[in-house]
């Protein structure tokens, strides 16, 4: 399963990587978006969640990576209002064009 890795800076200027075990998180967060802090932890759940039936269902087992990235994001939030913002600087590695793209 491929793996992802979501590089942010938090409203105080921490550059912080978090771990998804699924590119799914593409889905939820994009690289260059600022997001309120309240809107990016919904957000890093909301992957890390469908990550997690992802893992469960090709290997039977939970994804405790994930909900220790889940921790870490909550972690880091607290350190901040919620209508802070959190920058996404880069997600990697990006999504492979689309088919039939220019």
């Amino acid at each position: 399963m491929p793996e992802a890795t979501v590089r942010v800076r938090w409203p105080d200027g921490r550059v912080e990587d978090h771990w998804s075990p699924s590119l799914v998180v593409h889905d939820h967060l994009a690289a260059g978006e600022r997001y309120r802090v309240d809107d990016f932890v919904a957000r890093c759940l909301a992957a890390m969640t469908e990550a997690d039936r992802r893992v469960r269902a090709k290997y039977g087992f939970a994804c405790t990576g994930a909900a220790a990235t889940v921790e870490a994001v909550g972690t880091s939030a607290e350190r901040h209002r919620p209508d802070d913002v959190v920058e996404v600087l880069s997600v990697e590695p990006p999504l492979p064009p689309a088919e039939g793209a220019a």
